[in-house]
């Protein structure tokens, strides 16, 4: 079974930068579409980034546009999130996710793969 574990969450200050990383381990994740997304205190998960299997589809949520990255590098089993400009509203619980999933430009599904998630708090 496919195993995710993120890092690289913690405490910054508005405007600064934090990068994530997901390592995955049991399969290789050449084989799945593959995501960042975040739950804020009291809301609902919500998608944050998606990167399509073959490489050519990114998804971002419109609150992060511009200001995030999704990379991926299959050689090292390992999907990325650079995050610029951090503001409070961008603090929550990161989750990795993986799977055999649909992404677009405009959403990001059918993930079913999940790390346990990582915090991010911006302070202001």
């Amino acid at each position: 079974q496919l195993q995710l574990v993120e890092s690289g969450g913690g405490l910054v200050q508005s405007g600064g930068s934090l990068s994530l990383s997901c390592v995955a381990s049991g399969y290789t994740l050449d084989r799945y579409s593959v995501g960042w997304f975040r739950q804020a205190p009291g809301k609902e998960r919500e998608g944050v980034s998606c990167f399509s299997v073959n490489n050519k589809t990114k998804y971002y949520a419109d609150s992060v546009k511009g200001r995030f990255t999704i990379s991926r590098d299959n050689a090292r089993n390992t999907v990325y999130l650079q995050m610029n400009s951090l503001t409070p509203e961008d603090t929550g619980v990161y989750y990795c996710a993986a799977g055999i999933g649909i992404v677009t430009h405009l959403s990001c599904d059918g993930l079913n793969y999940w790390g346990k998630g990582t915090l991010v708090t911006v302070s202001s």
